[in-house]
């Protein structure tokens, strides 16, 4: 049987998840599809994540900030630990981007829809070439500054650390000529980890690694380039943090 606090735990977070979520489902999607950009749902996406902090007190502290150039586009490429990963992420890079996701999350009511409405890419990992498709139709629809934004591990790290990476995302990446925003997250999995719906306060940490130029790279050294953006997302990464 559970703690009597983590059963409070698990009533508090659900119930402000499915409150702020209906709450905000109406006014995201209208703004999601009555703008062609796609930009002020985005914007009213982080008052949803910035609730959902607040609700589990987590704390995103990030780190340098000044890799990001103002107006450039980027392939942001992130480990992923915890659900609270997507709030920390949203309110703390300062960027417009766009999620690479996973078709499955669709099936998540209201929420999925939102999502959908709002411009994010949506793909079937079963079918690889379906979604790399899908991916540069996405791609050649931004506006310009937008940036996409993927976690290279597909799923969540149960301990933190860093599972094979995904191609997909890098492929786009060589193929726009867009430089790779590493990004490392620590901390998250402490606060929620995967499988559990008990949440834990505490700091989440968002360090920006320096960007890396695609213009040195081709597909015939993709490997490379997935290699360089990993050792740097690995240079960063603080299992035990915090």
């Amino acid at each position: 049987m559970r703690p009597p606090l983590d059963i409070l735990k698990i009533i508090w977070l659900g119930f402000w998840v499915g409150f702020v979520t209906i709450i905000m489902f109406v006014p995201i999607t209208a703004a999601a599809l009555l703008s062609r950009t796609g930009n002020l749902a985005f914007s009213l996406a982080k008052l949803w994540a910035w609730i959902m902090l607040k609700v589990g007190r987590a704390k995103p502290v990030l780190k340098n900030r000044h890799y990001i150039k103002p107006g450039q586009s980027y392939v942001v490429v992130s480990n992923h630990q915890s659900l609270f990963d997507i709030p920390a992420l949203v309110t703390s890079l300062g960027l417009q981007f766009r999620w690479i996701i996973k078709k499955e999350i669709l099936r998540i009511p209201l929420f999925g829809y939102a999502l959908y409405a709002s411009r994010n890419i949506f793909i079937d990992r079963s079918k690889s070439k379906d979604a790399m498709a899908h991916i540069r139709e996405a791609m050649d629809r931004l506006p310009p500054g937008t940036s996409v934004f993927f976690f290279a591990e597909g799923t969540r790290s149960y301990d933190g650390n860093l599972l094979p990476f995904k191609k997909g995302g890098f492929v786009m990446a060589l193929e726009k000529k867009l430089p790779i925003l590493p990004v490392t997250v620590n901390g998250s999995r402490k606060v929620l980890a995967k499988n559990s719906i008990v949440f834990h306060p505490g700091p989440i940490e968002v360090i920006i690694g320096e960007p890396i130029d695609t213009h040195e790279h081709d597909t015939a050294n993709l490997e490379e380039l997935i290699e360089k953006t990993r050792e740097t997302i690995i240079s960063h990464l603080n299992p035990d943090y915090p």
